[in-house]
């Protein structure tokens, strides 16, 4: 593990990078070179230490069978296996042990809390959200109300940005909830933005729903191992999050959520499975659910054990690294200098520009902007570049630019690239290169009249 200090160097080497010539970046002569990964908001790297545990785990299965749930060589029984990972998770998301479960996916995950924290009346029932959710959010939210027997265009509030611009205000989302809050059952926003990277003011946004006497949850999918997180502490109702992004679990890995700890007693779950049964009489099959105190008690099915031994590595190595502080102080530098090196370009174009030189849809000098906050404190690692002008399709053969010359970013239609360093593994020299193969693909298409 790297020192915090060592900047040229990644915070950890445990992770294991593609190559350029498995992404068929067929730019680059260097083909057993790793490639620039700045995608960790869309799918962490594999770790050595990952591998290594899947790996026992599954010799343990072979030599153990079912045996292992309560004898296991290496001493992880099964049956207790996210005992060794929910205090690492708490520590992640600012939370008590009690507080935090490692279960299901992010959506079912969603929805149990919905089912139990979304409770509408006649007078108070809107759910307040950011508008252009993640997709799957928007139709969690959707399904929920009608289940409801509401509809969901009087019953989901939006908040959208103003008049030409990208992200929210404090202001506004702080306004509408003074103006409506009587009206608003549920606020739940996303802890950091998918499409702008903005991080949105969690404290402030909590501690104002729950002075109008609002339930307030955050879907964190971008925000966990991304942001340092006060759950516990800001008083938070609950949270739902994947760790395939920052936390590196593996595609499609074991999510988690969070119960603060003030709805115990009050909040039982309303869909029990036997996961969620206290350990000590599980295996007596008694026909009564107790539940297990604090969220691990919404448990329902045994999880996978292969996706437990991958999250478990990724947050060993997190804990290695001293947790959120270090990587929060590694982050703002990668990010913060990916910037400054992007804004040097003779392709960029200042957002407060945008206007003024692209009045219409498809028309102006190609160039980009970067739409996500220029202020650390309201973003997490990554940063979304809004390629102009819009619509013009110039994203598109950006994009395989950088592709081409061995950059992972991702692309959302119609005109974003994200890229986004992760402190874990990336480097000063990943950001060097993005900034250097972006200018490159732009001077490209110059060269072969595609601008």
């Amino acid at each position: 593990m790297a020192s915090i200090d060592d900047t040229s160097s990644s915070l950890s080497t445990d992770f294991i990078f593609p190559i350029n010539k498995n992404i068929q970046a067929k730019l680059r002569p260097d083909g057993d070179s790793k490639v620039t990964y700045l995608c960790g908001n869309s799918l962490g790297l594999a770790s050595r230490r990952s591998t290594s545990l899947v790996e026992e785990e599954l010799k343990a299965w072979g030599t153990h069978g079912v045996v292992g749930h309560f004898t296991h060589p290496q001493n992880r029984h099964w049956v207790k296996y996210t005992d060794e990972l929910n205090p690492l998770m708490a520590q992640v998301v600012g939370a008590k042990e009690k507080e935090v479960a490692c279960m299901g996916t992010l959506t079912s995950n969603l929805h149990l809390m919905m089912d139990s924290f979304y409770k509408p009346t006649a007078d108070r029932f809107k759910i307040l959200c950011e508008a252009k959710a993640f997709p799957s959010d928007q139709y969690a939210f959707a399904s929920q109300v009608k289940a409801h027997g509401l509809d969901p265009a009087t019953a989901i509030l939006e908040v959208s940005p103003r008049e030409g611009e990208y992200t929210l205000r404090e202001k506004d989302i702080l306004d509408i909830l003074a103006k409506e809050g009587p009206s608003i059952a549920l606020v739940l926003f996303s802890g950091v933005q998918y499409y702008t990277g903005q991080w949105f003011p969690m404290e402030s946004i909590t501690r104002k729903a729950k002075e109008q006497g609002c339930i307030c949850g955050w879907d964190l999918a971008h925000g966990a191992g991304n942001v340092p997180l006060s759950l516990h502490d800001w008083d938070v109702d609950f949270a739902v999050w994947c760790t395939y992004k920052y936390l590196n679990s593996s595609p499609g890995g074991i999510a988690a959520l969070f119960v603060h700890e003030k709805w115990n007693n009050v909040e039982l779950p309303k869909y029990a499975g036997w996961w969620g049964h206290e350990l000590t009489t599980r295996f007596e099959m008694p026909p009564k659910f107790s539940p297990i105190e604090g969220a691990q008690g919404f448990q329902q099915s045994n999880p996978c054990i292969l996706a437990l031994a991958s999250l478990l590595g990724s947050l060993q190595l997190f804990k290695e690294a001293g947790m959120m502080g270090p990587i929060r102080e590694r982050s703002l530098l990668l990010t913060g200098t990916l910037e400054r090196l992007l804004i040097k370009s003779k392709y960029f174009v200042p957002l407060d520009e945008v206007r003024q030189l692209y009045p219409q849809p498809g028309s102006g000098e190609p160039g980009f902007t970067i739409i996500t906050p220029r202020d650390g404190s309201q973003r997490g690692a990554q940063l979304s570049l809004l390629f102009l002008p819009s619509g013009s399709g110039l994203m598109q053969k950006i994009f395989t630019g950088l592709s081409d010359r061995g950059v992972i970013g991702d692309e959302r239609e119609p005109d974003v690239i994200r890229l986004a360093p992760a402190p874990m593994y990336n480097t000063i020299g990943d950001c060097e290169r993005a900034a250097q193969y972006l200018e490159e693909a732009f001077k490209g298409l110059d060269e072969v009249g595609h601008m």
